[in-house]
């Protein structure tokens, strides 16, 4: 894997990337805890601490993998629930720099827009987490309010960039947020919790173009107002 100059956290947030093709050397379960202990003091309000992962490897990662190719197969429509992944309709701008990262990933992949089928099973490697050696869901008690989920968020954000730093790459994936009650029953979880989405963790494949996939992102302008100073 070759030397790894630890970046600053400057670095880490402008280098961290949903990389989607990895190698396939293995991620040891004691980095893999040499992260998450790190990653628990991300903040949470009140210190409520509203998460909990579930970290797969082996194969217990290759039983989950097919289990969700099962069952997207059987219900394409998904599971997502009462937490779908984008809101119905969505608007702009948001809708248009969804579109394009898009359109720029399938660009780099060389699959045409009208290659569905192609765009299909890109897709679909989300659930053999591009390949990556290790997968981790995060679970949520779905009583906690929306202010927990942006803690969780930010606890997520934590583990990539501490990831990032030991030299490990991660994609987090929205898309296990489809077979939702599937993967509650797998993981045998309490009534009330629900897997929001995965990660996939490893060393990235920098010869793969995919990972070339900068997405666009809006000026400071665009978001921020200033009063006062």
């Amino acid at each position: 894997m070759g030397m790894w100059r630890m970046p600053s956290v400057s670095e880490a947030i402008r280098r961290r990337i949903s990389v989607r093709a990895f190698k396939p050397d293995p991620v040891p379960e004691s980095l893999l805890r040499e992260i998450l202990e790190v990653a628990r003091f991300a903040p949470s309000g009140g210190n409520v601490q509203p998460w909990k992962v579930i970290a797969v490897a082996g194969a217990a990662r290759e039983a989950v993998s097919a289990l969700a190719k099962q069952a997207i197969m059987a219900n394409p429509a998904g599971e997502e629930g009462d937490r779908p992944i984008y809101p119905a309709n969505l608007w702009e701008p948001h809708r248009s720099w969804r579109f394009k990262v898009g359109e720029d990933m399938y660009a780099l992949l060389g699959i045409p827009r009208e290659d569905k089928p192609a765009r299909l099973r890109h897709v679909a490697r989300n659930f053999d987490f591009f390949d990556a050696p290790v997968g981790l869901f995060f679970v949520i008690d779905e009583r906690m309010g929306h202010g927990q989920w942006a803690h969780l968020g930010m606890f997520m954000q934590s583990i990539a960039l501490v990831a990032l730093e030991r030299g490990v790459s991660s994609c987090m994936q929205e898309a296990w947020g489809r077979v939702r009650a599937t993967l509650k029953r797998h993981f045998g979880l309490g009534e009330t919790e629900l897997v929001y989405c995965g990660m996939a963790l490893g060393y990235a494949d920098e010869a793969a173009p995919v990972n070339k996939l900068r997405s666009d992102r809006a000026e400071v302008d665009e978001f921020a107002r200033f009063e006062g100073f």
